[in-house]
């Protein structure tokens, strides 16, 4: 059994030792090599059709390069743009952070519809931003809702609206109605790779055009993919296909709850990258793995059907793997290389599972919802209690604290817990200090998701996967409101019919939700923190 296995730099400790015999299996049917030449058979006739035009990404580095002059220029031409804001929610979004925070470049990321998170966005250095719009399909509606705000906020500025158009670089599919807007606008246009979803689009126009603009030299992230590929194809020095047999045999043995693990050796967010690759690309047909991103190593996670990995660069000479935790697997190697390396993986835990990993899943059903909220008003809902600073909405019990341990209560013994928050990701971050709390007070899984984000990440496996959810969703109030220009709504009614209409969805297949609405965020977020320490009391 291998301890090890590694290729161009990247390497994966304790892989054979959960998916050796899975492993075996897929060399025998020749699946790594099939997948390097792009064979769509490898998920069933029912994939078939969407695989022969979603695998491109595994060499779509190499058609990157194409863009690389064309970043140059612009970066060149845009060099009084020096602050670069980002909206793109999901997969046109998540690599671009994780770039830009491995490597130490500035980078605003948007992926909300929070008005107080915009609103301090669009007042800082207007004069000096460059805004990167970023939808493969070009309906997102989050980031067209940003989109016209920065648009409106250029004009009110005095700008004309060619010199506004200037300020948009516009990253899109062919054909979308983005681009279509982009071009009436005057705004750059750089159009995406096609054959490219978008949880497996990090090397492509989505992850590369708002880091190089931020100042990375993407063009060694693309080497360190080229590198790696070569090995994709072998049976044995696999890292990717080591990986890819361990997450498919754990899921199958019901390990299906995947901890995911920054080890501190020099990438920073690409657990929040490979939480959305996984959740989405397996989170179907009642199973598929649970990402379960965790704050540090040592952080809370429990459970006989948990998978810990960890996640990190490259390891200083004779350091052991993990990063101070002992992980069932670990994950060492360069960023560009880490991408490639958990979308190969991604793909062959799917045959291992037995679903399709490329399909592209549906996210109309919360967002129809949310539309039909939006015409029609929000629903008349009265909270079972208040206490202090919290309404709360969907319970039995009487209590703050009471309404949390019933929660808990709902995960076990094989479900996990999901909080939601609908607030500003920064303002409001001390929210995200819960879900270690009730971790370690429930012994089970706990997952933290920002709001809307999460809606193109885990919420469709907490739809779609197995049913052992059990869901807090918490809203807040809105001091002050900011207006969607051309549209009949504002950021904080979007918002609230955005959690609403993702409510309405839970609860319609049966998921146990309760809703904490926070009437005065900084009060409500202290009182839940105290509520939730005091369930280990």
């Amino acid at each position: 059994m291998r301890e090890v296995e590694a290729a161009a730099g990247l390497a994966v400790w304790g892989a054979d030792a959960v998916g050796s015999a899975a492993r075996a299996a897929l060399v025998a049917d020749g699946v790594p090599g099939l997948l390097v030449q792009k064979d769509p058979t490898l998920w069933g006739p029912d994939a078939e059709a969407e695989a022969k035009i979603r695998l491109g990404w595994i060499d779509t580095h190499r058609r990157s390069r194409e863009l690389l002059p064309l970043l140059a220029e612009l970066k060149e031409e845009l060099a009084d743009l020096d602050r670069v804001v980002l909206a793109g929610m999901g997969g046109s979004s998540f690599a671009a952070e994780v770039i830009t925070r491995t490597l130490g470049r500035p980078l605003t990321v948007l992926d909300t519809t929070d008005p107080g998170q915009i609103g301090r966005a669009i007042a800082d250095r207007l004069e000096r931003t460059v805004v990167v719009v970023s939808s493969k399909s070009g309906t997102t509606i989050e980031t067209d809702s940003v989109r016209r705000a920065y648009y409106g906020a250029f004009l009110d500025a005095g700008l004309t609206p060619a010199e506004a158009g200037r300020h948009f670089v516009i990253v899109t599919d062919p054909g979308s109605p983005l681009e279509q807007a982009a071009r009436e606008m005057g705004a750059t246009v750089v159009l995406a790779d096609p054959e490219v979803g978008g949880r497996y689009a990090a090397l492509t126009a989505f992850g590369l055009v708002p880091a190089a603009l931020a100042g990375v030299d993407v063009a060694e992230l693309l080497d360190q993919a080229e590198e790696l590929l070569p090995a994709l194809s072998a049976g044995g020095d696999n890292p990717a296909l080591a990986l890819g047999a361990a997450l498919g045999a754990a899921t199958t043995a019901g390990k299906d709850k995947i901890a995911l693990v920054p080890d501190g050796t020099g990438i920073v967010g690409l657990d929040e990258w490979a939480e959305q690759l996984l959740a989405e690309s397996t989170g179907k047909e009642g199973t598929g793995m649970l990402p379960v991103v965790l704050e540090s190593p040592g952080a809370p996670v429990d459970g006989a059907d948990v998978l810990t990995v960890t996640l990190g660069g490259s390891l200083p000479a004779g350091a052991v793997p993990g990063g101070g935790v002992r992980p069932d697997v670990a994950v060492n190697g360069p960023l560009g290389a880490q991408f490639l390396t958990w979308e190969f993986a991604t793909a062959l835990a799917g045959r291992v599972i037995g679903i399709d990993p490329l399909g592209m899943p549906s996210k109309s059903e919360s967002k129809d919802n949310a539309a039909a909220i939006l015409a029609a008003g929000p629903p008349a809902e009265e909270p079972s209690f208040v206490e202090g600073a919290i309404e709360v909405y969907g319970t039995g019990t009487s209590t703050l604290a009471g309404a949390l341990s019933a929660v808990l209560l709902e995960a076990r013994p094989h479900g996990y817990v999901a909080v939601m928050a609908y607030l500003d990701r920064h303002a409001d971050a001390d929210a995200a200090d819960v879900r270690p709390i009730l971790a370690a007070i429930a012994r089970r899984p706990v997952t933290f998701g920002w709001g809307p984000r999460f809606l193109h990440s885990t919420s469709l496996y907490h739809k779609d996967g197995p049913p052992l959810g059990a869901f807090v969703q918490i809203t807040g109030a809105v001091a002050t409101d900011l207006a969607v220009p051309g549209r009949p709504y504002t950021f904080g009614q979007l918002q609230a019919a955005q959690a609403a209409g993702d409510r309405q969805a839970l609860v319609r297949r049966g998921r146990p939700v309760v809703r904490l609405h926070l009437t005065d965020r900084a009060s409500g977020i202290v009182q839940l923190l105290d509520a939730a320490r005091s369930l280990g009391n």
